[in-house]
């Protein structure tokens, strides 16, 4: 169970990310690169030590690459969301004894919605965002700020 979260959460995302950064070296382009992180980086979460874990990974190693290829103009952040309303966020998250107790820990008192992330993501991405490299930025309705 270890190897399989951490080679989805981890590797996966190293993976990906390094393989973007060959091609844009390979062509001198600048570019932008946007991964995938969680609210459950910053905040431990009862039950989820190795999401939490592989998730502080992935902020950690979104910083050290955003400072190592800064100077080739490639931007790297990472979006931070809550729980996300996909088909699978419907499914876990449908029963109020566990809805709940999350819902009362963000201020905005909804969990995302897929476009509330993809919004943050094409933000990054996008020359409004040009002097914004290595951050972490939360999509969390407010749950980090209490």
């Amino acid at each position: 169970m270890c190897s399989r979260i951490f080679n989805v959460n981890v590797k996966a995302v190293v993976n990906v990310t390094q393989t973007v950064i060959e091609d844009l070296l390979r062509r001198n382009s600048p570019g932008s690169i946007v991964n995938i992180s969680s609210q459950a980086s910053k905040a431990a979460l009862s039950n989820h030590s190795l999401y939490c874990a592989t998730k502080s990974a992935i902020d950690g190693f979104t910083r050290v690459i955003a400072l190592d290829y800064g100077k080739k103009n490639i931007r790297i952040n990472c979006v931070n969301p809550t729980v996300v309303m996909t088909d699978l966020g419907r499914q876990i998250w449908s029963d109020p004894a566990v809805k709940l107790p999350m819902l009362d820990k963000i201020p905005l008192k909804r969990f995302a919605e897929i476009d509330d992330v993809v919004d943050a993501v094409l933000f990054l991405l996008s020359d409004h965002a040009k002097m914004i490299t290595g951050s972490c930025l939360p999509v969390d309705g407010g749950f980090l700020a209490c």
